[in-house]
């Protein structure tokens, strides 16, 4: 059976990728859009599907659940005739054309263009009551910009888990809105620079608990304290705490790209010119959290998958797939 040819396919299902696939409908280009099949620690939607409240996203003045907004925006794709698919692609060949994508039930698709917006992963510590809290919005998060403003944290201990600048950046942040903020880091010294750290020694709100891990997270339908473990001496410690925010990094989802698109040390997407969303392969571009190692919000996930999708209109028509291998 020969596998129907696109125009272009969007892979991925968080705001970047529902953005694009806005865009590249209303240009009349019949997006078709690979959701993900899920898993554990990503499912549809990306990682908004595991927030409960999103209150810093423009045009919600009460705030939206994170689901919520998600299937709205891919309610509003699918208005315009986007088309979807739920599952995974395991395997492409991207240099060329046209571009070959293989999804997880075997099906093969050919495609001009392909715009990668698969998200990242945030690195979880993998503990007891960890991602059951963060999933239910118990207290625990992976995004204190995202969620530190919420009332709940208000006036709360909250632990930050980290020692990069990550994790210096949001004890900083929460230190607005949390009666105290303790960093927990492994070592005994931080991984920050030096002019954050320096930030973060002179805020009164934020302490500093040395050679320590998490071992437990302590609570029920919200988070209630921490148990941690000394890395030094192997002492356990009990620790009250009314939030937890985990800051140890995130892991984008490049994975299945082969090493066939160009990507940093850090292995997001690399994008050769500044403010264009091409990759090193021509006809195939990048949005939201798996080329952006800076931002990593919903608002700015958004406008790349915007960028993205004119990016792609634009190469099309001007005869990129003509110009790179078309037959």
């Amino acid at each position: 059976m020969t596998a129907q040819h696109e125009r272009v396919v969007i892979i991925g299902s968080g705001p970047a990728a529902w953005t694009a696939a806005i865009y590249a409908a209303r240009a009349d280009l019949s997006p078709l859009v690979v959701e993900g099949a899920g898993s554990r620690t990503m499912i549809p939607g990306g990682q908004l599907m595991f927030t409960t409240e999103v209150e810093n996203y423009p045009g919600f003045p009460k705030g939206v659940t994170g689901p919520e907004m998600m299937d709205a925006f891919r309610a509003q794709a699918v208005r315009f005739d986007t088309r979807v698919i739920t599952d995974d692609i395991v395997e492409v060949e991207l240099v060329g054309q046209p571009k070959r994508l293989v999804t997880g039930r075997g099906e093969e698709l050919l495609t001009d263009s392909v715009i990668v917006a698969t998200g990242a992963n945030a690195r979880w510590l993998g503990v007891p009551n960890e991602e059951r809290l963060a999933q239910s919005g118990g207290g625990v998060s992976a995004c204190a910009v995202c969620d530190g403003a919420l009332p709940w944290f208000r006036g709360q201990v909250v632990a930050v888990v980290g020692g990069g600048d990550s994790a210096i950046e949001d004890a900083t942040y929460m230190a607005k809105f949390a009666g105290r903020v303790l960093v927990i880091h492994r070592r005994d010294q931080l991984r920050a620079s030096a002019i954050m750290q320096q930030r973060a020694f002179d805020n009164e709100k934020i302490e500093f608990l040395w050679n320590k891990v998490v071992t437990e997270v302590v609570g029920d339908d919200v988070i209630t304290g921490l148990r941690l473990r000394d890395t030094v001496t192997g002492e356990e410690s009990t620790l009250e705490a009314g939030g937890m925010f985990v800051a140890i990094g995130h892991t984008p989802n490049t994975g299945f790209l082969s090493g066939q698109v160009a990507l940093k040390p850090n292995g997001y997407i690399e994008l050769p010119t500044p403010w264009r969303t091409d990759t090193s392969v021509p006809g195939v571009f990048a949005a939201g959290d798996v080329m952006d190692d800076h931002y990593r919000q919903a608002v700015s996930a958004a406008g790349t998958g915007c960028m993205a999708a004119l990016d792609a209109e634009r190469w099309l028509a001007h005869g990129g797939p003509a110009e790179n291998g078309a037959s």
